[in-house]
């Protein structure tokens, strides 16, 4: 169910903000990155107090969120951008996506750990 939420979302997003062949995807960029900053936060508030929350976390963060965001996309993107003769493009795609992920889910557990309180250890 929650693959299903993510995936329509997603469609959502790339129908309503499709973009040019050869352009920087913006819009898989934006996706991907909106989906790891929620992740971080569905992990600090399911997983991080007792007691954990294993089929919600599944539902939203392997399902939802892992629907919504997509590394499939991302792949074919970079694999295009590259045979279309796009290089710089697609090295800045591949930067990019990579270093705004990873930023956006370290500071949203960061943030969410601060708002929600410090990590409970059984």
């Amino acid at each position: 169910m929650g693959g299903a939420l993510g995936s329509w979302a997603r469609w959502g997003i790339a129908s309503a903000a499709p973009v040019a062949p050869g352009t920087f995807p913006v819009t898989t960029l934006a996706v991907n990155v909106v989906g790891a900053a929620l992740l971080g936060v569905v992990l600090v508030v399911l997983l991080d107090r007792p007691p954990p929350h294993y089929r919600l976390h599944a539902l939203l963060g392997t399902g939802a969120l892992g629907a919504f965001t997509t590394f499939s996309t991302f792949s074919v993107e970079l694999v295009e951008l590259g045979r279309e003769g796009h290089l710089l493009v697609a090295v800045a795609y591949l930067v990019v996506s990579l270093v705004a992920g990873l930023s956006a889910m370290l500071a949203s557990l960061a943030l969410a750990r601060r708002l929600v309180g410090p990590v409970v250890v059984p």
